[in-house]
């Protein structure tokens, strides 16, 4: 059981990784420092940001936004019915998880109009700025369009793990699924039923195939980008973990992304056994 070591033999140019735990980072490897394209793992740090929104009180859950019938929290779970990559509404609203990156360009864009700040700038002084993360920007799209180091990250991960930045009750809910049944496509790893998700973060289940760990625990939930990077946290194994690449997300990342997670909980199973 290598746990971080074992990312020395993957595929790519450069790689860095992190483990977390209540306390905070307990591994890592590789140039933590170094700035990575986040792609998809950017939509966690844009719906925390959205979720302080909410609490600050300038928008609400139930806020309309995106299509007639759609509210931030359907934009947020991926049951609004727009494309992946389009405004055009495909599905009719919470009728099927249709994972959409526009729709997260929409959520910036209403909490932008709501408290009169450029949303880039909002991230920044909602998240990075009170979670101490300096490498992380947002210079393109609020799916998409984030850069960050795995410093930075572990140090949200560990916010994921041990709320702080949002209340408990909107940390929880955030990690819960929202609009529980229904099916969808989880990219590159094809359709579920149920194909669960919180409010920006993919919730595990049982989903298989699964870019986490065959044994993560159901309540497993997370993100990954098609960069080559991803984040998740196991509540019930009180671990994050966070690993950056620049190699984009392909065929290379199956099963391997899977067999190294599983590889980090049977370690972290064994410490936990001795």
């Amino acid at each position: 059981m290598a746990g971080l070591a074992e990312l020395a033999h993957w595929p790519v140019d450069h790689v860095a990784g992190a483990l977390i735990g209540p306390g905070g980072v307990t591994e890592t490897f590789g140039d933590t420092a170094r700035a990575f394209a986040l792609a998809s793992v950017t939509k966690p740090l844009v719906a925390s940001a959205v979720l302080v929104a909410v609490e600050e009180g300038a928008i609400d859950l139930d806020t309309p936004a995106g299509p007639p019938g759609s509210t931030v929290a359907h934009l947020l779970a991926h049951a609004s019915g727009l494309a992946f990559d389009t405004r055009e509404q495909i599905a009719p609203v919470a009728s099927q998880r249709i994972y959409s990156s526009a729709g997260f360009e929409v959520l910036a864009e209403v909490v932008a109009e709501a408290t009169g700040i450029a949303f880039s700038d909002y991230l920044a002084e909602a998240v990075a700025e009170p979670l101490r993360m300096a490498t992380t920007t947002l210079d393109g799209p609020a799916g998409h369009g984030a850069t960050s180091c795995v410093d930075d990250l572990a140090r949200f991960a560990h916010d994921l793990l041990v709320p702080a930045l949002l209340a408990p009750d909107t940390a929880l809910a955030a990690r819960s699924v929202w609009f529980p049944g229904l099916a969808g496509f989880v990219p590159g790893y094809g359709r579920h039923r149920p194909c669960d998700w919180g409010l920006g973060v993919e919730i595990r289940g049982h989903k298989a195939p699964h870019w986490t760990a065959p044994g993560a625990s159901p309540n497993t939930f997370g993100h990954f980008g098609q960069s080559g990077t991803f984040l998740w946290v196991d509540p019930v194994r009180e671990t994050a973990c966070v690993v950056l690449t620049d190699r984009a997300f392909g065929g290379w990342a199956k099963p391997l992304w899977s067999d190294f997670n599983q590889g980090i909980c049977a370690q972290l199973d064994s410490r936990r056994a001795e």
